[in-house]
């Protein structure tokens, strides 16, 4: 049987004088290393994009990270900061494609901008400025340090018992790294916690009830993920679920 196909929905990036549809090496490397699968870069092409089509070319779906914030229009806000970069393009691509994919029962992984943009797409909110929250921690990363300090471990996540990350790993505390500015303010409907911060932050969420694998981490588990043992699991369970998937797609009618 041939390896399952994980859609990767790419961000719009201007390089030189040209804009392109572009995905990090880390998150394709994540998906070869730890799922075992086969990535296809999706581009960003909003209402253009033949989603049907794209669906029924894939086995599962890694929404990944970015230096864009999904655009606050999407949860009824204005732009807080206006010099922070947006992506509307990948934003009209992945908010449709969170919602079939789930209703498909397609595996689904999101990760950092990805596990915001899922939430936003089934209904959440965010804070724009988490740092700026009474009560929670600065989750950024400190841009002037080596990007191995900055992807290094930051604070530890509590995994809500008897949750899916628990089955996974375990239900021990686990170490995280922390890049991020925002962070979910009010949680989708339907959504269930699989693990929090020390500050109560949201960082690790599924869809209950959902017919597929579903998991959202507010952190980077592609980072040196075979260094990792606990972003190996994540992404081997994941991984697990898109050969399950590829094969009852298989299975005569």
């Amino acid at each position: 049987m041939r390896r399952p196909i994980v859609l990767v929905p790419a961000c719009t990036s201007d390089i030189g004088r040209h804009q392109y549809h572009a995905a990090q090496v880390k998150y394709i490397d994540a998906v070869v290393q730890g799922a075992g699968c086969a990535p296809l870069i999706l581009p960003a092409l909003g209402e253009a994009l033949e989603l049907e089509t794209m669906l029924a070319a894939c086995d599962g779906i890694m929404l990944t990270g970015s230096a864009s914030n999904v655009h606050p229009s999407h949860y009824a806000e204005a732009v807080l900061d206006p010099s922070l970069p947006q992506d509307p393009a990948r934003d009209a691509t992945t908010m449709p494609l969170i919602r079939a994919a789930i209703r498909r029962g397609i595996p689904l992984l999101a990760i950092c901008r990805g596990f915001q943009e899922m939430n936003v797409a089934l209904g959440g909110s965010l804070h724009q400025a988490l740092h700026t929250v009474e009560g929670k921690m600065d989750h950024r990363e400190q841009p002037d340090l080596p990007l191995e300090a900055q992807y290094g471990p930051a604070h530890t996540v509590a995994l809500t018992p008897l949750g899916t990350m628990a089955a996974i790993l375990g239900p021990a505390d686990i170490a995280v790294n922390s890049l991020h500015g925002q962070g979910i303010n009010q949680l989708a409907k339907g959504l269930a916690v699989e693990a929090r911060a020390a500050d109560g932050v949201v960082e690790a969420f599924s869809v209950a009830g959902a017919p597929g694998f579903t998991l959202a981490l507010q952190w980077h588990p592609e980072w040196r993920i075979t260094e990792n043992a606990v972003s190996m699991k994540l992404f081997g369970a994941f991984g697990n679920a898109c050969r399950a998937h590829l094969a009852a797609r298989a299975r005569p009618a």
